[in-house]
């Protein structure tokens, strides 16, 4: 097979990837934006030892999962994987990358009765709380914002993402016009030059009254972003704050270190699970609220927390384990984003739990920790990366009860979890649930139980 050259593929499969699968010849072949059952004219756009890269050149008989897809900028920004196929198909393919992750990855193919039916996002469009926004500049010389293209820093122009509340596309308009208008510049990241990085909004969902914060990320400081704050402030009631984030550093990391609150306040004021929640701009939080709110039913089901002391590792804000804390008998959170931990004290307070403290440091440097209780459940909620094995082999020595994880990433859960294994737990429990609809990211909340001799 070579490059340029015309196939007919029946697509059987879809990767984690978002990729349509089939076989030709013995060899894989991996389409973008197919359907499983597209039957399909293929080109080949690249060549492997073992698999090739292909695109739909031809529609031959569409998929009965396809649908008509709405964004405008399908298939160029690299957000949306799956708004070409149905709700329902995408759940399917979602559960099935949990299950071959745990399979393949984990070694826990034959353990069929530990997976859940995937949980589906009660909402698959307008979800997210959160906009992380790039901003670029045009061949007229004009400001823009959008998303990066899949695997580039090529800044598509977006005008409303359909998986963002409509007022942050209104906003994010406000501040380009602005930033046209007081002529600050965009941030060029291949020169170095410019000012304005990106802009990142959040929002609350479960209180009316929790408002939205906005983050213009810059190189650097300017005397037009103080106007163009007050401005935003006086357009649009719902924002309760404007910070500037400083970030004149040569990196892909979007927030800096250092913060200039502009006006009004840094934080917003939400509620998760009956909990309210103060969160700051550095501080994780689940970017669909609703969804998340399930995962956290399920973890404090799956963790029987009553009368127990709970480990609560990444804590972040706090929010998962302050949700377990009224029938727990301690919570120790550690989160290592000391603005999370002021927000995750803050919340302990508000919510009268007494029993709940929180320590900033790396989960990865836990063993050094005074840990006041020996832990009876650890909850882990690790970033995409997953967990090292120095806290896999910390928490394993603690000898918990149960360790409920939540993931976003099912290969590095997979792979943890396989560790875990290793040393003397064993997975009761694997359900996926879907966070981010239309997107390829799912997360997964995984029960492990400490195996006893008997």
């Amino acid at each position: 097979m070579n490059k340029n050259d015309l196939i007919t593929l029946e697509i059987t499969d879809i990767t984690n990837e978002g990729f349509g699968f089939g076989k030709y010849n013995g060899m894989a072949v991996f389409v973008p934006f197919s359907a499983v059952g597209d039957k399909i004219e293929a080109k080949v756009l690249k060549v492997n030892k073992s698999y090739v890269y292909a695109k739909i050149e031809k529609m031959l008989l569409p998929s009965p999962d396809r649908i008509e897809n709405d964004c405008p900028a399908f298939g160029k920004c690299g957000g949306c994987a799956f708004r070409h196929i149905s709700y329902s198909a995408e759940l399917k393919a979602k559960e099935n990358f949990v299950k071959k992750a745990f399979a393949k990855i984990g070694g826990f193919e034959d353990e069929s009765t530990i997976f859940l039916p995937i949980e589906p996002s009660d909402e698959i469009e307008r979800y997210r709380n959160k906009l992380e926004m790039p901003v670029g500049m045009n061949e007229n010389k004009e400001l823009y914002c959008g998303f990066f293209a899949a695997r580039s820093h090529r800044i598509i122009p977006v005008e409303d993402c359909l998986l963002q509340p409509e007022i942050f596309s209104e906003i994010a308009r406000f501040i380009v016009l602005k930033a046209r208008e007081l002529k600050i510049s965009a941030y060029n990241e291949l020169r170095h030059e410019g000012v304005l990085r990106h802009i990142f909004l959040r929002k609350a969902v479960n209180r009316q009254d929790g408002g939205v914060c906005c983050v213009i990320v810059a190189k650097r400081n300017v005397p037009e972003f103080k106007r163009l704050a007050r401005e935003l402030s006086e357009k649009f009631p719902e924002i309760t704050g404007v910070v500037l984030n400083i970030n004149p550093e040569k990196t892909n990391v979007i927030l800096g270190e250092k913060e200039i609150l502009l006006c009004g306040k840094s934080e917003i004021s939400d509620e998760m699970c009956g909990v309210p929640v103060e969160i700051s701009p550095k501080s994780f939080y689940q970017v669909n609220t609703k969804a998340a709110e399930k995962i956290y039913r399920k973890a404090a089901e799956l963790a029987k927390p009553n009368g127990k002391v709970i480990l609560d590792l990444y804590c972040g804000a706090g929010t998962i384990g302050l949700s377990m804390s009224k029938g727990a008998k301690k919570i120790i959170g550690v989160e290592v984003i000391p603005e999370a931990v002021e927000n995750a004290i803050a919340n302990a307070k508000e919510f009268g739990a007494s029993n709940a403290e929180f320590i900033c440091a790396d989960a990865g440097d836990i063993a050094a920790l005074n840990i006041s209780e020996k832990p009876d459940i650890i909850l882990l909620d690790p970033p995409r990366k997953g967990c090292d094995t120095k806290t896999l082999d910390f928490c394993a020595s603690l000898s918990p009860e149960r360790i409920v994880m939540i993931s976003c990433n099912p290969a590095t859960a997979a792979r943890d979890c396989k560790r875990l294994s290793e040393l003397g737990f064993e997975v009761n429990a694997v359900q996926a649930f879907d966070l981010f609809p239309r997107t390829r990211h799912v997360e997964c909340v995984v029960l492990l139980s400490k195996i006893t001799n008997i």
